[in-house]
């Protein structure tokens, strides 16, 4: 089960929400099979790290390239990100 629900808006665009109760555990270092746009939309001291990065308070738009390794650091109220899947024709 994954630790955030997801809403999809189409063209590889989605919402996702991660509530503050998510256990830290979940929040795994992981990949993905594409280059991504992370727009947040609602933050509270939440961060990402990119791997070999310090991490960051998540504001604005943050890139992650495909296969990078990255997490999310866990804040204190509910955190909605829009994500972009840059995905090739």
């Amino acid at each position: 089960m994954m630790p955030y629900k997801e809403t999809r808006l189409g063209n590889n665009q989605y919402i996702r929400e991660f509530k503050s109760d998510v256990n830290n555990d979940e929040l795994e270092w992981h990949l993905d099979k594409e280059d991504r746009i992370v727009e947040t939309i609602q933050n509270e001291g939440w961060m990402i790290q990119i791997d070999n990065q310090l991490p960051i308070i998540l504001k604005d738009e943050v890139y992650i390239p495909k296969e990078t390794y990255h997490r999310l650091i866990k804040g204190n109220n509910t955190l909605i990100v829009k994500i972009n899947k840059l995905i090739e024709d």
